[in-house]
């Protein structure tokens, strides 16, 4: 099996098409167990997502905040490896056939080996990878895996990026770009950025890759809010604090799913 880049750059044009940004689900892997896990992803991709990332659990989560790093710790707990983040993607494309993107740090990525990762991701059916941390200078090796499997390369702007940066990681780039919302870690917020618009105009300035926003936006009212002028919107830790929060892992996928109705549902364009 390829991957499934195309798949990635299909389904953010038929949102456009329909007048509406993407909605992209985030949620980490083997949280609260890998069962469970994959049962609340494929409720939200079932829900009104379009795209989803499945977060690879890191033991030292740099860019994010408290929600998704107790996420992490308690999947890193419970034993979840590479091998899990791989059937969590499989199984979350198999049911669903929608996109499924991992969202991981380089370092696990590099010690299991790039081409090695790439093929097992291509081989789940996976559509590609979000490299935070990843400088385009030194992406080159995975790249090639990443090309070689079919699959997208998303590197993440933040609104400090110089203009040469966004020209470099816009030129490596494939599937989006992940603009961030604001500077500091993943989490919900009070009010979302007026850095965000800036930064996707900027993006838009100099590629024709999608742009999609994300870190900061929690609510269906912040994803109206930011819905009208990129291409995407991807809300991450107010999905796995429904789960967190609820009284039992069942319980929690319901909320999951039941949130993601209303922030995909927000996601609409009014006609103009």
């Amino acid at each position: 099996m390829t991957g499934n880049r195309q798949l990635l750059v299909d389904a953010l044009a038929r949102a456009k098409q329909r007048n509406r940004a993407a909605f992209i689900a985030y949620m980490t892997a083997g949280f609260p167990t890998t069962d469970y896990g994959i049962a609340a992803i494929q409720a939200m991709l079932g829900s009104g997502a379009d795209i989803v990332e499945v977060g690879l659990p890191h033991s030292d989560p740099i860019i994010d905040g408290p929600v998704i790093a107790a996420a992490a710790s308690i999947a890193l707990g419970g034993g979840t490896r590479i091998a899990d983040v791989i059937r969590t993607v499989r199984e979350a494309y198999q049911v669903t056939g929608k996109p499924v993107l991992v969202m991981s740090y380089w370092n696990p990525i590099d010690r299991y080996g790039p081409e090695r990762f790439a093929s097992e991701l291509a081989g789940a059916g996976g559509a590609g990878c979000i490299l935070p941390d990843l400088p385009v200078q030194e992406s080159a090796r995975w790249r090639e895996s990443a090309d070689r499997h079919d699959l997208a390369t998303v590197f993440v702007a933040a609104p400090s990026t110089t203009d040469e940066r966004l020209r470099e990681l816009t030129a490596a780039g494939t599937g989006f770009i992940y603009a961030s919302s604001l500077m500091g870690v993943t989490g919900a917020r009070e009010t979302v950025s007026a850095s965000a618009s800036a930064l996707v105009q900027r993006i838009r300035a100099v590629t024709d890759l999608p742009v999609c926003v994300g870190i900061g936006i929690s609510t269906p009212a912040q994803v109206a809010e930011v819905a009208g002028f990129p291409d995407g919107v991807i809300v991450g830790a107010a999905l796995v604090k429904a789960v967190r929060d609820a009284p039992d892992a069942v319980a929690g996928i319901v909320k999951a799913a039941e949130l993601t109705v209303e922030l995909s549902q927000a996601t609409r364009r009014p006609r103009r």
